[in-house]
């Protein structure tokens, strides 16, 4: 009974402060901290200063500005009693360029509250509305909602980046060199999505990432394809015959030891998967598919988040422009992604590709695989006492219990932290794919930024009844 009135006097806070925390949001989506941009360096430095000054109006204590050797990571703390579990939330304030500004419908960096057909009560549209500002400022004040209360239950602790946007390039270091200080028992992440506003789900998995390049050599220059043809290799012809062989007749990749350690979900967890809706012909019909596609035996849902995955992201050689010109071209390119699923080690996956694909290379050709930069899988296992803190939490926000969601998407600070602070990390997001995140019109509905607020005191409730 204690514990109830005590959440009832966060929410009556929040309902009390709740026009304010939007108008402080405003106020930081107003900063244009692109980090990708160096003439923004300014912008950047300013919205870290803003979010120290909030997070100590919001009752964070020893809050700092930590220097990296790119933009700095604002970090802040409430220890309460060192018996009680810890969480670290982590989050980045830094947003992506507006480009291209001719297509928003209002200025990238002046907010603006709309309502639209899924957002009826309002979404606030600006670059970083949701990704991330939007979400990393609920933690902020759903934490103010607690400690205004005197309702917190246990121990809090901030590292906001301002690199994600650019491949989080220091955090590994600051974690690194700062283990005692991020020390915790779960780490608490808002930068991801959920299914829709009456269809609450928690994103229990990433996929990894191994990309690389691969470059086919034939004649030590462009060919008359009249007066060579046929007599010398075509790096063209060839690297299209290479790439065609890398799936069987069944879609499974043939890269040698390629399935060796994918880790193959549960019929429980496939089951709980496929309770979220889905529907294969308004998914074609939005595509303008006439047919589903891929891995016999697993449906389109779970090919696009269980499964590893290879695809070429772009291929070229040649004369491409206008017109006609008969060559054979010396050399041949292409880019290839690999998404990896747990177990799936980056290292491991790129160097077995490299070693297939120069073995599957006829004579006639040279083949060099240049890679370019990877990730590793991460998984929130739904039996984990952070998963099932965060369930409880949105079932009695939203009245029905979420499900649980792979991403096909890849998130590399995840695995980081595990690597680096030994820590799960909950993905506790409240976007949904409709945000625009990255594109022009960037929106983040009302609903979504005052549900996360009031949903996240009742994670940190369970989380620490659990931990007991």
């Amino acid at each position: 009974m204690e514990e109830t009135m005590e959440m009832t006097k966060t929410k009556h806070y929040f309902q009390e402060n709740k026009e304010r925390f939007l108008e402080e949001l405003i106020d930081i989506l107003k900063i244009p901290s692109v980090s990708a941009d160096p003439a923004y360096k300014t912008d950047v430095a300013k919205m870290a200063q803003a979010l120290k000054e909030n997070m100590e109006a919001s009752g964070v204590d020893h809050v700092e500005i930590c220097e990296t050797a790119g933009h700095p990571i604002v970090y802040g703390e409430k220890i309460i009693d060192t018996s009680l579990p810890t969480v670290l939330v982590y989050g980045h304030y830094d947003v992506q360029p507006a480009d291209p500004v001719e297509l928003w419908d209002s200025p990238a960096f002046e907010p603006v509250v709309k309502k639209t057909d899924i957002h009826p009560e309002g979404a606030i549209f600006a670059r970083g509305a949701c990704d991330d500002k939007g979400q990393m400022f609920m933690h902020v004040k759903a934490f103010e909602c607690m400690i205004k209360t005197n309702t917190l239950p246990c121990n809090v602790k901030f590292m906001i980046e301002g690199e994600e946007e650019v491949g989080s390039e220091n955090l590994g270091t600051f974690c690194a060199a700062n283990k005692e200080k991020l020390a915790a028992d779960i780490i608490l992440v808002s930068d991801t999505g959920m299914l829709a506003n009456d269809i609450p789900s928690i994103c229990t998995g990433l996929r990894g990432l191994s990309y690389v390049e691969v470059e086919v050599v034939g004649p030590n220059r462009d060919l008359h394809s009249g007066l060579y043809g046929g007599a010398v290799a075509n790096p063209l012809n060839i690297l299209s015959k290479m790439i065609a062989s890398l799936h069987d007749e069944e879609n499974r990749i043939t890269v040698e030891g390629f399935y060796d350690n994918v880790v193959e979900l549960s019929a429980e967890e496939r089951a709980e998967m496929a309770k979220a809706p889905f529907s294969q012909e308004e998914y074609n019909k939005a595509l303008d598919l006439n047919s589903e596609y891929g891995e016999k035996g697993y449906s389109t849902p779970e090919r696009a988040s269980i499964r590893p995955t290879l695809d070429v992201n772009g291929i070229w050689g040649g004369y491409i422009g206008e017109g006609a010109k008969t060559v054979i071209p010396s050399k041949a390119y292409a880019k290839i992604s690999m998404r990896l699923v747990p177990n799936q080690g980056s290292d491991e996956i790129t160097e077995k590709f490299q070693k297939h694909f120069e073995a599957i290379a006829p004579a006639g050709v040279t083949v060099k695989v240049k890679p370019h930069h990877g990730g590793e899988a991460a998984v929130t296992p739904i039996d984990s006492i952070g998963y099932k803190a965060a369930s409880l939490a949105m079932e009695e926000s939203f009245g029905k219990t979420p499900i649980p969601v792979r991403s096909g998407g890849s998130i590399p600070i995840v695995a980081l932290f595990e690597k680096e602070l030994g820590l799960k990390t909950v993905l506790f997001g409240f976007g949904l794919d409709s945000d625009a995140i990255h594109s022009p019109n960037e929106h983040y509905g009302l609903f979504n930024f005052y549900k996360g607020i009031e949903t996240i005191p009742l994670f940190y409730k369970n989380f620490t009844e659990l931990s007991k």
